[in-house]
């Protein structure tokens, strides 16, 4: 406990309950959804506003401390891996979502065809399709 109070020390964040309860929910479920978050942070301290949570998800991805993504069509997910530009695959049917390495190279693992001079440090990449569990189930 006293690691993550440090690393929001460190980052510039104040120390709460609430945002290590929110850091933890984050580090035990990833992709987890805002709500998820809430939710497993209630269980975890009791009585937290859907705004606290928002918040707290807020300072800690602006920090770099856990990452948003926001994949097309559904709520943002958030997840405590940052820093090596890795993607997303995602089940269309159940929403799964599981983490991928670089496809190919160093960040941003991919080559735009023209930077039209950008400087580009990032590239998010989410893969869609079938889950093996909802393949299995077409197929019965």
């Amino acid at each position: 406990m006293s690691d993550l109070a440090q690393l929001l020390r460190d980052n510039g964040v104040q120390v709460t309950a609430q945002r290590m309860a929110v850091m933890r929910a984050v580090a035990i479920h990833p992709h987890s959804t805002a709500d998820d978050v809430a939710e497993k942070v209630r269980k975890e301290i009791g009585t937290i506003s859907k705004q606290a949570v928002y918040d707290a998800l807020a300072i800690l991805s602006k920090k770099n401390l856990i990452r948003r993504i926001q994949p097309a069509g559904s709520p943002a997910r958030f997840e405590d891996r940052t820093g090596d530009n890795h993607h997303h695959l995602i089940c269309r049917t159940c929403g799964v979502t599981v983490d991928v390495d670089c496809a190919v190279g160093k960040a941003p693992c991919l080559t735009a065809s023209d930077s039209s001079g950008f400087e580009i440090d990032e590239a998010e990449v989410i893969y869609w399709g079938k889950c093996p569990a909802c393949q299995k189930k077409k197929r019965r």
